[in-house]
């Protein structure tokens, strides 16, 4: 495989957020009085701000009060990963390792808002390994959409087709596969769909593996 740069998604492959934020969901689903639905809870995984919010109306339909099941859900979330370093994700420091050695630049692509991704990766001190970040609120389309993958690249200054892309979600791999870059997916809490998979895609359980191939 042949790349000039690097981009990878944030929560669930660097770190090991999600079951953190589906942990807090619940208990604002709790407080809320709103039933917790993990299937479609895990629909909204990858997902932008904006994406999140028309997932979640149409699963709980025109009764959700969403702005405050949404306000009690951050409130509770920013509590932890504002605060509280989430752990690194098995394999991502010794391939970001790698990829400093062999100065390929790497990015971030992920659906969290900016302050909130720079804290969290800050937090888990994963912050000066990557020379970019680009994040869902300075996009009008969110993933599945390829537009942060192509932004992302462009701030890099290389093209698509060149970058590697690293993903847990579908929501994610199709975001990136759009964006006509290689894509190796680690899933974490959902396993990829048979639409997915017949993307062609690289699927691995860990980053160990990525970084077995990559230095082949």
């Amino acid at each position: 495989m042949n790349f000039q740069a690097a981009i990878f998604d944030m929560d669930g492959l660097l770190l090991d957020t999600e079951r953190v934020c589906m942990d807090v969901f619940e208990q604002a689903c709790l407080a809320q009085g709103v039933p917790f639905i993990k299937e479609l809870y895990l629909q909204v995984i990858g997902r932008n701000a904006a994406g999140i919010e028309e997932t979640l109306r149409q699963g709980y339909g025109p009764e959700l009060d969403y702005p405050s099941l949404h306000q009690e859900w951050r409130k509770r979330y920013d509590a932890v990963v504002k605060h509280h370093a989430i752990p690194v994700k098995e394999g991502v420091i010794e391939l970001l390792e790698w990829l400093k050695s062999h100065k390929i630049p790497a990015a971030v692509a992920t659906s969290t808002a900016r302050e909130t991704a720079q804290i969290k990766l800050k937090l888990a001190g994963l912050d000066g390994y990557f020379s970019g970040l680009t994040t869902g609120c300075e996009v009008k389309n969110g993933k599945p959409d390829p537009e942060i993958y192509l932004l992302a690249a462009s701030r890099l200054g290389i093209e698509p087709s060149a970058c590697v892309a690293f993903e847990d979600s579908n929501n994610g791999v199709k975001a990136s596969m759009a964006a006509q870059m290689a894509t190796y997916q680690i899933p974490d809490l959902v396993e990829p769909s048979h639409e997915v998979l017949a993307l062609g895609h690289r699927v691995v359980p860990s980053m160990h593996h990525v970084l077995a191939e990559l230095s082949a």
